[in-house]
């Protein structure tokens, strides 16, 4: 049987944990040939012990340096032979009132949210433009869709990401490549750990995270990944330009 990612290469930035990892373990495990990219050495290579024997490469580049993301792109789309699609799902929150946040704070989460992204695909363009039928997934929030307070920076770095993905399926139509969006709730991840774990009774901080979603529960990181393979395979090949909430329906609840 022949699997449905069988002979496509896809590059995951921020894959080392979380959404990225499992995303990038769905995609193996679909056929696909990955290059993983995170600026963790160490974490990259115990995703590359765990998927030992998989199509996979891996390359260290932060996204907010654009001369590295430059040249990991270009090293990841020569090993793999070039590129047909792209997951962006490196990213960083922030918690503080405005009046206690930092501008260094606010251009921190724009430099890796929102630029980071858009770094990483101007590197890739060449090579998924050449592709035909690619696909770029960027990883957004549900934050972007429904703010929460004391987020004001992730919120609008997340919002931005939908509406520059929305204006580049526009533009990256006449090439053949199709742009989504994936907006997750809360999900399992070290990044959501780190948050409990800073709250004064990370129990109250759990249960009131939880009373914000209709299903009353935290994704888990492979659920998040399931709409990301599903937006980069052929089952979504009239889809392009939407900003899908994966939030056990936080947005509308």
């Amino acid at each position: 049987m022949t699997l449905p990612f069988a002979g496509r290469r896809i590059l995951v930035a921020g894959a080392a944990k979380g959404i990225g990892r499992a995303t990038v373990a769905r995609l193996v495990a679909e056929g696909a040939a990955v290059a993983a990219l995170d600026r963790d050495a160490a974490a990259l290579a115990d995703l590359a012990t765990a998927l030992s024997g998989a199509a996979l490469v891996t390359a260290v580049a932060d996204v907010t340096d654009a001369a590295a993301i430059q040249a990991a792109v270009a090293e990841a789309a020569s090993r793999l032979g070039g590129l047909d699609g792209l997951v962006n799902a490196a990213g960083i929150d922030l918690v503080a009132p405005v009046d206690a946040m930092a501008p260094a704070d606010w251009a921190r989460v724009m430099a890796v949210n929102l630029t980071g992204p858009m770094t990483v695909i101007q590197a890739a363009w060449p090579h998924l433009a050449a592709a035909g039928g690619a696909t770029i997934v960027n990883v957004s929030s549900a934050a972007g869709l429904a703010p929460l307070k004391h987020r004001t920076a992730y919120c609008a770095s997340k919002a931005g990401l939908q509406m520059a993905s929305k204006a580049l399926a526009l533009e990256a139509a006449g090439f053949g490549i199709r742009v989504n969006v994936v907006c997750p709730g809360a999900v399992d991840t070290d990044l959501f750990r780190s948050y409990l774990e800073g709250a004064a009774d990370p129990e109250a901080a759990l249960a009131a995270v939880k009373a914000r979603y209709a299903l009353e529960r935290i994704a888990s990181p492979d659920e998040i990944a399931a709409a990301i393979v599903w937006l980069s395979g052929p089952d979504s090949s009239f889809v392009t330009g939407i900003a899908m909430a994966v939030d056990g329906g936080r947005s509308f609840h």
